[in-house]
């Protein structure tokens, strides 16, 4: 044991040698963006940026503009925070960004999913045909359904839906839209009462793996969440299995389309466990908290609530719940409520930030919006942060901290889409759902899902705040560049069922 302990020595040297190294002798070369490689060997900024990367990215921004490289764990990441110079890194006509790499080594960490080559291409072209028109529509009549069986019961209305229940906003709006959207996309046994406790269970363990989700795609859980992480992701391969998930009724078209795809091409059905725990995460993991934050605005804003309030009138009446009835209305409605739309769309500038990533292939020449040009090193990341670059950002969106229902409202109704910065028209003026090769694929079904439930919240509830003095609480910086935000703390809130006139 005392000879192995030198060589183990001289080994740990060799490996943080190999590590620190080449960010050591990192040095900016003529052209390239101002390098910041932070005062720690390999780990550079990791810290602060996990700790908070808002805050971080408007500190490096002050130093160094809108285009600077830092160091994070042994990485080098350009972040690009001019709007205007988005459109040749999204569009990528050169080919020499990748995202499809980075999104693999993603899934395979956090999902144990192995993606296959076409995967990327599969998912959009499944999302195109099933979670759009006919399909989209298809979806949202199973989507009403597994709402109103969550919502009021197996039985529909009840006098005990009458009368009035607290409950935290936040776990209220993400718990129901998880469960219906779980059920609408996986499927229903013959025992409905059975289905909804396994989605009560479901959600549960989603949760715990929600929360576990940020520092866990960073590498810092410790070793006991190590092992409950391992422990959930088995949980959901065998909850999810293709063995199980076949056994029930009406799993949808789309996920149905994806499967066969991958049945087809030879995947194990193991493997295709996983990809199902992926979906899920995928379709399940925003539409609740988003609908959490609409929800407060409108509750907090009594003008943006009468208004959406008088638009659901217009487009479906004075509706009202009868015994054992269940909702029910005409769901080409969602296509005529612009005042909703500009709700959501809002919505999701103030709560949404994901962040953009590309890999550098090769040697890349990022031109930007005021001629300048820099060089960017291949194997370098290339990232956008829309929320503090355009969402943020006071020039586009004239008081961007502040909710404002109509922001996305023409005087005459109409959507409202032209943006400007430094007096010139923005194409990228609200980046919630990502861009690009990158774009969210089932972003149509997501709206679908959090304005139905908005709009039965609205129509058939009462609805307020326990304390309407209460205020909106602050984002936990843990989840900034994963999607949708979630608060720090929950807020309280009461609900009823409208009662029968």
């Amino acid at each position: 044991m005392v000879l192995w302990s030198p060589v183990l020595g001289v080994l740990l040297v060799i490996l943080v040698g190999y590590l620190c190294l080449p960010g050591l002798l990192r040095r900016r070369r003529p052209q390239e963006p101002p390098l910041d490689k932070g005062s720690m060997p390999w780990l550079g900024h990791a810290i602060a940026f996990r700790k908070n990367m808002f805050e971080f990215l408007k500190g490096m921004r002050a130093k160094h503009g809108d285009v600077f490289t830092v160091q994070l764990g042994g990485q080098f990441f350009t972040f690009v925070m001019d709007p205007l110079s988005f459109g040749p890194i999204i569009k990528d006509t050169e080919r020499k960004l990748d995202f499809v790499q980075y999104a693999r080594e993603l899934v395979l960490k956090v999902f144990g999913y192995e993606a296959m080559e076409g995967d990327h291409h599969m998912l959009h072209s499944a999302s195109t045909k099933h979670l759009m028109g006919d399909g989209l529509e298809d979806l949202n009549k199973v989507m009403l359904k597994s709402l109103s069986l969550i919502m009021l019961g197996p039985k529909g209305w009840s006098l005990d839906a009458s009368f009035w229940h607290e409950d935290g906003l936040f776990q209220f709006c993400y718990r129901t839209l998880f469960k219906a959207g779980y059920l609408s996309l996986f499927g229903y046994t013959k025992n409905v009462a059975q289905d909804l406790l396994q989605a009560e269970e479901t959600f549960m363990k989603f949760r715990r793996f929600d929360c576990l989700f940020p520092r866990f795609v960073y590498s810092l859980l410790g070793p006991r969440e190590w092992l409950e992480v391992g422990r959930l992701q088995r949980l959901f391969h065998k909850t999810l299995s293709v063995e199980h998930i076949l056994e029930k009724d009406g799993m949808s078209s789309w996920l149905c389309y994806m499967l066969q795809f991958l049945r087809e091409q030879g995947m194990d059905p193991a493997m295709q466990d996983k990809f199902n725990f992926m979906i899920l995460w995928a379709s399940q993991g925003n539409t609740g908290p988003t609908s959490f934050w609409a929800l407060l605005f409108l509750l907090k804003h009594p003008e943006a609530m009468q208004a959406v309030k008088k638009e659901a009138t217009q487009v479906l009446g004075e509706a009202r719940l009868e015994a054992n009835q269940f909702f029910t209305f005409e769901l080409s409605v969602l296509q005529h409520t612009p005042v909703l739309n500009s709700v959501m769309e809002e919505t999701l500038r103030l709560a949404a930030a994901p962040t953009l990533l590309r890999v550098v292939q090769k040697d890349y020449t990022l031109k930007m919006s005021n001629g300048q040009e820099y060089l960017l090193r291949h194997g370098d990341k290339v990232a956008l942060f829309p929320y503090l670059s355009v969402q943020m950002d006071p020039d586009i969106h004239p008081k961007p901290t502040t909710f404002k229902y109509d922001r996305f409202l023409n005087p005459n109704g109409s959507r409202k889409m032209d943006f400007y910065k430094e007096g010139k028209k923005i194409h990228h003026y609200n980046m919630p759902w990502g861009s690009g090769v990158s774009i969210c694929p089932g972003r149509f079904f997501a709206l679908s899902e959090m304005k139905l439930f908005i709009l039965l919240m609205v129509t058939y509830f009462d609805l307020e705040l326990v304390d309407p003095d209460t205020a909106v609480p602050p984002r936990d910086p843990q989840r900034w560049g994963f999607g949708t935000t979630q608060p720090k703390h929950d807020v309280r809130f009461r609900y009823r069922l409208k009662p029968m006139e």
